[in-house]
């Protein structure tokens, strides 16, 4: 009778500890899904702030590009004409 009353002891002893073992299992899984959620987050917060300032860059060389090839390309307008006249 001894050995069945602690073997009942025992089981729900168990399962008790398995319940708060479960309940710390399930806020640690919490905690983790909201700390990797907050830095995916960032990353992506970051790498939006990158590629704006790449897109702006780009777009500051493209302008800079267009307006020295106007200009290379008045220069031999005029050259040309100067030739024809000629």
């Amino acid at each position: 009778m001894k050995k069945l009353m602690l073997s009942f002891a025992l089981l729900a002893l168990l399962s008790s500890c398995h319940d708060k073992t479960k309940e710390k299992l399930d806020d640690a899984k919490d905690a983790l899904t909201e700390e990797v959620t907050s830095h995916i987050d960032s990353a992506k917060i970051n790498a939006e702030a990158k590629l704006d300032t790449l897109k702006s860059k780009a777009k500051t060389k493209v302008d800079s590009l267009k307006l020295k090839s106007a200009e290379k390309m008045d220069e031999a307008a005029k050259k040309l004409k100067e030739s024809v006249q000629k």
